[in-house]
């Protein structure tokens, strides 16, 4: 700094005002110091900043990447947190650790990062209790069963789902089928996004009086095809589906064409919570309700800003994506009357 200052013809302070962006100085004086720092190769000690203000200026997104598959929608999380991170001179790091707590709390205890985002969230979540005890800022994105005092945001399960249904039963479909995942996997054990949303199904069914469908599947290309197959077996009568999981419904598609039946002539789906983009990979492109993750994912940096600079908290937040029409849905096959 003393070396950028001289060249700069400043002094040692202001180079400080630039460098950590805590005074104003004028335009022409920033050039000349930034112009110096160029010069001389100058860079930012992260390290000796944090050292300094016991600050590390990096907040961490916990996903368990290993059991959890990254999908296009969760990279949108991602990205956008990465984004208001940035602009507010902070880092985003993912830390892929499990869901178990463990690795969390020996991460957490080190002071590696000033404030944590927690993702794919438990109903009865082990992490938020760790992060409770370490005394460590934190907002889910995502919700426990009893989020009452916890900093969250998260997708509104109940409204995304009766956009879907509401689609379906508007074209004419009376037999409707949920395809979501298996909760008999460990790690998505009481996972929230599976329950809420059978919850917000079964509710939408009682309301408007047909007998809901709910089958549930790992998360996979492979296993959408096996649940296609087995809809198609044991539910023939599902005229509308409804899938939520990105790398499954691929295999959906294809497990309906290996049974027979065409999207949309015979059956119809409309993929929930998935990338704008998967519309653009299947055949015939699928009706989509996207997830909120670009605008879930900023708002959760946010928040958890407002919490490290001691700021009210920001109130919880549930946010709906936008629904996209294709040409998977369309009124269901005319049945003819029994003999």
């Amino acid at each position: 700094m003393r070396d950028v200052a001289e060249r700069a013809g400043v002094s040692i302070a202001t180079v400080s005002f630039v460098v950590n962006n805590t005074k104003p100085v004028t335009d022409s004086t920033r050039k000349r110091i930034e112009e110096a720092m160029a010069e001389l190769g100058f860079r930012r000690n992260s390290v000796a900043r944090a050292l300094a203000s016991r600050q590390t200026r990096i907040l961490a997104l916990v996903y368990p990447a290993l059991e959890h598959h990254l999908s296009t929608s969760g990279i949108e999380f991602i990205t956008s947190a990465a984004r208001e991170a940035r602009s507010n001179d902070y880092h985003l790091v993912v830390w892929p650790v499990s869901n178990d707590a463990a690795e969390l709390a020996d991460l957490v205890g080190q002071g590696l990062v000033d404030g944590v985002l927690l993702m794919e969230v438990q109903l009865a979540d082990p992490r938020v209790g760790v992060l409770q005890s370490l005394d460590s800022p934190f907002v889910l994105i995502g919700r426990t069963a009893e989020p009452s005092g916890l900093d969250y945001v998260d997708i509104d399960f109940d409204e995304s789902i009766r956009r879907c249904v509401d689609h379906l039963w508007d074209v004419g479909h009376r037999n409707i089928a949920l395809i979501s995942g298996d909760q008999r996997v460990p790690s998505f054990e009481r996972y929230g996004p599976y329950v809420r949303m059978e919850d917000a199904f079964r509710r939408i069914a009682a309301e408007r009086h047909f007998e809901p469908v709910v089958l549930n599947t790992r998360s996979g290309a492979k296993y959408g095809r096996e649940i296609a197959l087995e809809l198609s077996r044991t539910h023939p009568q599902a005229s509308g589906v409804v899938i939520f999981g990105e790398p499954t419904v691929t295999g959906l598609l294809a497990g309906l064409r290996a049974a027979g039946r065409r999207v949309p002539d015979d059956v119809s789906v409309v993929a929930a919570l998935a990338a704008a983009d998967i519309a653009y990979t299947t055949d015939p492109p699928l009706t989509t309700l996207t997830s909120p993750g670009v605008e879930l994912g900023q708002l959760a940096v946010r928040a958890l800003l407002r919490r490290l600079s001691g700021g009210e908290p920001l109130p919880p937040e549930l946010r709906c994506g936008e629904f996209l029409p294709g040409e998977s849905t369309a009124a269901p096959p005319h049945v003819a009357p029994s003999a």
